[in-house]
């Protein structure tokens, strides 16, 4: 099983001032412990579950771009965009641009986007759940035209554009890693079935389920099952300890997830998080 670094919470002694050399400190400690893989949110406001709105929050695809330039390895994305909060072709031109200037290292994360709240509160449109999902998967094949060279037309029911070029192409290829996070059962685990790199499914009792149900859309779609890179995600807080975070990675692991990303919620002290990933990575290896 292998960890990945997930930044949820910025809310770092410290503070603002203190940010980014505390950032730039963070993960190169995280690869110089072994950790290949680091995301961060894409939320405007901090997200319930980890702290009140009003903490720090960085914009994503800024953040990744600090991220690229002070490491050397890992896989970088987003876990996971909300389709509402960018067009299709920016998120393409974004992601290309860090795939190249990271030496092909960066992917795109992509889901259905759920927090109205932030949406509202800065003005972004938030369509209905079922125009939010026929933009996702729009956006998605925005994006693989995009990486496939093709300049011809996309013409779907919400997104029009005329030309898609988009130069210069991801270093990645066939296109960059795509992640599709989130669990519904009817239209976000068909899209990983069709379009996917990867899903992102919480470590949770439903988690078997979960995967039985992608199952299900692989043999309707034709994809091969194992082809899909299954990735759970995990919260440690205070009181967590690499025991904790070994013991649910190896129940993870036995239903068949082989990437546990984990975040940190109320750690202030980042210090802490990168030595307890790493004891427990050793152990799970």
């Amino acid at each position: 099983m292998e960890l990945g670094l997930h930044i949820a919470d910025f809310t770092w002694t410290g503070g603002a001032p203190a940010l980014g050399a505390d950032l730039a400190r963070h993960v190169r400690e995280a690869e110089a412990g072994g950790i290949r893989r680091i995301t961060v949110m894409d939320h405007f406001w901090q997200i319930r579950g980890v702290g009140p709105a009003e903490t720090d929050m960085l914009e994503a695809y800024a953040a990744l771009g600090f991220i690229v330039a002070h490491t050397e390895h890992a896989l970088l994305h987003t876990l996971v965009t909300g389709v509402t909060y960018r067009e299709p072709a920016l998120l393409a031109k974004a992601v290309t641009t860090l795939n190249v200037l990271s030496g092909g290292r960066v992917g795109l994360g992509i889901g259905a986007a759920w927090n109205d709240e932030e949406s509202h509160g800065l003005g972004f449109a938030f369509p209905p759940t079922a125009e939010r999902f026929e933009r996702l998967e729009e956006a998605i094949q925005v994006c693989l035209q995009m990486w496939s060279g093709s300049e011809e037309p996309f013409a779907g029911q919400h997104y029009r554009l005329d030309r898609t070029l988009n130069s210069p192409q991801s270093l990645t290829q066939p296109h960059p890693y795509l992640m599709i996070g989130g669990a519904g059962e009817k239209k976000t685990l068909r899209l990983v079935a069709q379009y996917a790199d990867a899903c992102n499914i919480f470590a949770s009792p439903e988690a078997a389920h979960k995967l039985e149900v992608l199952r299900g859309h692989c043999d309707t779609v034709g994809r091969d099952y194992d082809a899909i890179e299954k990735t759970t995600i995990l919260r440690i807080d205070p009181s967590s300890t690499a025991d904790d975070v070994v013991s649910t990675c190896t129940s993870m692991r036995e239903l068949g997830f082989t990437v546990a990303y984990v975040y940190a919620s109320g750690i202030t002290e980042r210090e802490r998080i990168v030595p307890l990933l790493a004891d427990a990575q050793a152990r799970l290896s």
